[in-house]
């Protein structure tokens, strides 16, 4: 090193994290909001149907396996790509490449997260527990699927799609179409932006030989297909509210769904993805929690009990 180079104050690394932080940020423990509201609302709904009051305990019940699963999914997902992230500039510093989190601590992390799934599930009913395999398989089968084949994003819808069908076996023990359509529209959604997510790694995709629809096909058809993704997911929110006679709230809801999936996809251009973040976090986060509100008061003015 020069003697120049060593006169100039060198960046010092901040303190780590505990363990259990280091985890939490690994799993992003906070984008649960991503699932959560649409799973809030099949399971409100569901008990809107059965006797119009709200089961608290079946409800936290729910949370628990809901945020039980994602952390699950997660944090296998971070010890499978460990690999692929570390060869990626955006995924370097992810905690278990950094060894923030070694591998067995988050094995250790996903174990203790897929027995608060399966505890809860069992709670909740025998066909939630009969069909919680159903509900883990794709969410493993999702990081190696960008190894052989180029729509990995169709397995992480169909594994979020889960969500809402999930919730509402949980309160009412038998299948529902309202909940299966409500479950496409979560799965389709979800699919379609992680097609906007996945295009900031083209370059280190292709690099590295990683499979994706933005690697393969480009940006632009990627941008497209969330696009027609988001189409679909609007059009399946207003069957869904059709099929459910939901009220003049939930259709606000849809109003305010419609305009944030304009706006997310004018902020995000082929050459132009400075704003990803904006809208793959913000707006999405934003989309779950507004329709979540409405559907939830417009419940409460149709006659739910709190």
């Amino acid at each position: 090193m020069s003697s120049a180079a060593a006169a100039i104050p060198q960046p010092q690394p901040g303190p780590r994290p505990g363990k259990v932080r280091a985890f939490l940020n690994l799993v992003l423990i906070e984008h649960s909001v991503f699932a959560l509201p649409f799973a809030y609302i099949a399971a409100l709904t569901a008990m809107f149907q059965l006797d119009k009051n709200i089961h608290w305990g079946r409800l936290l019940l729910v949370t628990i396996a809901m945020v039980g699963l994602r952390t699950f999914a997660m944090a296998a997902n971070r010890i499978i790509d460990r690999e692929i992230d570390a060869r990626n500039p955006r995924t370097a510093n992810r905690e278990i490449v950094t060894g923030a989190v070694s591998v067995k601590s988050a094995w250790t992390g996903a174990g203790i997260a897929l027995v608060f799934f399966l505890g809860a599930a069992a709670l909740l009913n025998p066909l939630c527990l009969a069909l919680a395999p159903v509900a883990i398989v794709p969410m493993v089968v999702y990081p190696y699927g960008k190894r052989f084949t180029n729509f990995p994003h169709a397995i992480l819808g169909l594994a979020q799609a889960m969500g809402p069908v999930g919730a509402w076996i949980a309160i009412t023990g038998e299948w529902s179409g309202d909940a299966v359509v409500l479950g496409l529209a979560v799965g389709i959604w979800i699919g379609g932006f992680d097609l906007i997510f996945g295009s900031q790694d083209v370059q280190a995709d292709r690099a590295h030989g990683v499979k994706s629809v933005p690697a393969r096909f480009g940006i632009p058809a990627a941008l497209h297909g969330a696009r027609v993704c988001h189409v679909i997911t609007t059009a399946l929110l207003v069957w869904y509210g059709v099929r459910t006679d939901a009220g003049i709230f939930f259709w606000i809801g849809m109003v305010i769904v419609a305009v944030a999936f304009v706006y997310e996809h004018t902020i995000v251009r082929p050459h132009d993805l400075s704003r990803l973040n904006r809208a793959f976090f913000t707006v999405n986060g934003f989309i779950g929690i507004a329709l979540f509100a409405c559907a939830l008061l417009d419940l409460l003015m149709r006659g739910l009990t709190v």
